[in-house]
């Protein structure tokens, strides 16, 4: 099918006291995709994420989840997105297997249907299955919400900062298991801000920036935006200040070292390195770095002082 996972049209939400959270927000998540959503915060993505899942009632718009309208078939839209939030949330007493099952009544699947065990396993808590959910460390309770999200096969994921504040073994499992789940068909949204994650794993990125879209594309056309380019020079001698007239934005990173950011469309790394030895300066070493993820972010984003 061509319709889109999820359908945001003219979204709008001001909270009460005038604070306009979204502002007229049109967005398609294709089918089958794994697709970021960033942005700084308070940029509009966790009102967009409670919206979708019901705890935000919007000002106006529409909002359509695997073909269901929010607000003509809210139970259908509901049972089509499993959303892992950035809070770890859920009743401590509970054991992990107790949590799966209470999740899974509420969404009304039957017990001869429930997973909860496959999905403990999956998540690698099947050895925690029946120890108090207050006794997982806090990568184990990330996991867990992860589980919880996916009780009632939702075709749609929403991960909401997942690997914030977790160690970095925890972070290549959580990715794996996403990555698997995406082969299966489950279309992924992720809101991290860990920029290299979303560069290395969405298939297309959107930027929110004061609730308004800045930015919407597949992520290597996203990131051809960006033209500026990085010249890291080591020269042969101690530096008092950065040369001037070698074009560029040329920043002293230390006694020999010199980072030259330049517009790749109006200048070339021979001219540089060309206007560095007529100012007397000897080239020992040279590496450059294309513009990233971060950097077409941060210029998006920039805001004025």
């Amino acid at each position: 099918m061509t319709q889109p996972a999820i359908a945001i049209r003219d979204l709008e939400k001001t909270y009460a006291g005038g604070k306009r959270a979204l502002a007229g927000v049109s967005l398609d998540v294709p089918r089958g995709s794994i697709f970021g959503l960033l942005g700084p915060n308070g940029a509009g993505k966790s009102t967009m994420i409670n919206i979708l899942a019901g705890l935000v009632r919007k000002t106006s718009g529409t909002a359509r989840i695997w073909g269901f309208d929010i607000d003509e078939h809210p139970r259908n839209a509901r049972a089509s997105i499993g959303i892992v939030p950035q809070e770890i949330l859920f009743d401590a007493f509970f054991t992990p297997f107790e949590t799966l099952e209470l999740q899974a009544g509420l969404f009304g699947v039957p017990k001869a249907k429930r997973r909860s065990m496959a999905l403990l396993k999956a998540v690698r808590l099947d050895d925690k299955a029946h120890a108090y959910s207050r006794t997982l460390s806090g990568g184990m309770k990330r996991r867990l919400l992860v589980a919880k999200a996916l009780v009632h096969t939702p075709p749609v994921l929403v991960l909401d900062e997942p690997t914030a504040g977790v160690d970095i073994e925890l972070r290549a499992q959580l990715w794996e298991y996403v990555r698997e789940l995406h082969a299966g068909g489950t279309t992924v949204v992720l809101t991290t801000h860990y920029l290299e994650e979303a560069q290395e794993l969405c298939d297309r990125i959107a930027i929110v920036d004061g609730g308004r879209i800045v930015a919407n594309d597949e992520t290597p056309k996203l990131l051809a935006t960006a033209q500026d380019k990085i010249l890291v020079v080591t020269v042969d001698r101690d530096l008092d200040a950065a040369p001037e007239g070698i074009g560029g934005a040329v920043e002293v990173k230390g006694p020999r070292t010199l980072a030259v950011t330049y517009d790749k469309r109006q200048a070339q790394a021979g001219d540089i390195l060309h206007r560095l030895n007529e100012a007397g300066l000897g080239v020992v070493d040279v590496s450059t770095r294309e513009a990233d993820l971060e950097d077409v972010f941060l210029k998006l984003t920039a805001r004025a002082a």
